[in-house]
This record gives structure tokens, C-alpha cells and sequence, in this order.
């Protein structure tokens, strides 16, 4: 490995990254990356019994406990939840916390998913990345700018569908089979939104359901039994064309269309 990757996952709520991208932190963690979870929301809205602050509490208690198994740092939300806009403030703050990580792999959501909090995350983790070397772009609080490469890649859609019924067309898998285990236990930890979701949507077992949909997008890519799939974003303003580092890292653990 020519150099020490870090992989940062920034995504909207607690929870979010165990569904879609856990997997994949996993494997980079074993391959000697450094590992960065960042929910942008604090999940205060997550709850049909706690009130706004307390849920938020639990449940920033809960994510720094799922990046704990990974071996990695959790890093504080900034936002309520259905307050994470695609503003001028709010890139500010994000654009500041990616400076101060300096991630060479930045995982995120579809810029297109079932909810605008995940999409304006998606939409904040890219442009911070771009505006990483922009020296006149002020960040809050200020960080210097840097202009090392970061490969971003969106992760597949909540359902493995966008919003109007659309499926993706991934340009990565990564087999997570191995890790699976290890990803249900730090899904698992997010007691409170087994909680909320099973009064909110009647979603009884989300723990089979992260499982069912991994296995799907293991059926999809025609090669693993279980899988987390990601769409690369467009190389331009991030690095160079036929840099992939998660292939670099993974290797056949890893397909690519």
C-alpha cells in the first residue's frame, strides 16, 4: 500500500452507514485504512417515547458505539434531524470537519434516495470534498485547505431503488460476506431505532432486512453472496481518472463493472 488511507462515511442519520456502507468500512479497516463515521443529523426526531434531546443522546451513544467495533472514530452530528440543508452555512461546518479528517475515500449516500436528508448529505459530503484545495473558500470554523485526492462513492439507494422506482446501475461491489457478522452487531447497537421503527413502520426485524437487502445486492452482482454496492462519483475536482482505491485496497473482494 503506497499510502495510509482514510476512509470516512458521511451520511445523514445513526444507522444509516450500518445499512449501506458498514461492510465496506469493515474490510478497509482490516486492509490498514483509517476509519471516520460521521452522521451529519443527531436522529432527534427518531422516537415515538423520548423527547428531542434525550433521543439525541442515546442515540449519539449508540453510533459512537457502532464505530467502535470497526475501529473507528465517530464524529459529532452538526444537524437535527430534517435540518440538513444544502446551504452556504451548512457546507461551512461540513467542508470544515472533511479538512480536519482528510479523507482519501469518502462514502456516502445516492444523491438520489427516498429522503432529502440523505440526499443534501450526499449533496455537502461532495462539494466539501471538491472544495477541499479551494484556499478562498471559508470554512466554520476555518481549516486550511488541502489537495491530496479523495475517491467519493455513493452507496446504493434504501431499498436498493431511487425514489421514483429507478434501480442504480453500480459501477462497485464488495463482497462483505466475511464481515457480516460484524455488521449486524453494529446495527444492532442502534437499540432506539429498532424501537422507532417498529412503532413508525412496522418494520418488525431490521436486522434481516439490512441482511436481506445485502443479499440482493450480492444476487445483483453476479458474484458474491452478500454485497454492498456503490456508484463511483465522476473523478473531476477529486483526483485522477483510474485512481480507485477501494479496488486498491480490496482487490477481488471487490467487482467492478
Amino acid at each position: 500500500m503506497s499510502q495510509k488511507h482514510v476512509a470516512l462515511a458521511v451520511v445523514a442519520h445513526p444507522d444509516d452507514c450500518e445499512f449501506s456502507m458498514a461492510g465496506t468500512l469493515l474490510l478497509l479497516a482490516e486492509a490498514g485504512a483509517e476509519i471516520h463515521v460521521w452522521n451529519l443529523a443527531n436522529g432527534c426526531l427518531g422516537s415515538a417515547r423520548h423527547a428531542k434531546d434525550e433521543i439525541a443522546r442515546i442515540r449519539w451513544e449508540e453510533a459512537q458505539a457502532a464505530a467502535a467495533v470497526a475501529g473507528g472514530t465517530a464524529h459529532a452530528p452538526l444537524f437535527d434531524d430534517l435540518a440538513v440543508f444544502y446551504d452556504r452555512p451548512s457546507l461551512a461546518r461540513v467542508a470544515a470537519g472533511l479538512r480536519e479528517i482528510r479523507p482519501s475515500i469518502l462514502l456516502t449516500h445516492p444523491l438520489s434516495d427516498y429522503m432529502e436528508d440523505h440526499q443534501n448529505a450526499a449533496r455537502l459530503a461532495v462539494t466539501a470534498a471538491f472544495s477541499r484545495g479551494m484556499m478562498n473558500f471559508p470554512t466554520e470554523p476555518q481549516r486550511p485547505a488541502y489537495d491530496s485526492p479523495v475517491a467519493v462513492y455513493h452507496a446504493l439507494p434504501h431499498g436498493l431503488k431511487g425514489p421514483l422506482g429507478e434501480a442504480p446501475r453500480p459501477t462497485h461491489f464488495v463482497g462483505i460476506e466475511r464481515v457480516l457478522a460484524r455488521k449486524r452487531q453494529m446495527l444492532s447497537l442502534h437499540r432506539s431505532q429498532k424501537e422507532w421503527l417498529d412503532v413508525s413502520q412496522g418494520f418488525d426485524s431490521y436486522l434481516n432486512e439490512m441482511e436481506r437487502l445485502g443479499r440482493e445486492a450480492g444476487r445483483l452482482s453476479g458474484r458474491f453472496a452478500v454485497a454492498e454496492g456503490f456508484v463511483r462519483h465522476s473523478h473531476l475536482g477529486l483526483s485522477a481518472p483510474d485512481w480507485d482505491p477501494i479496488h486498491e485496497l480490496l482487490g477481488p473482494g471487490v467487482s467492478r463493472a
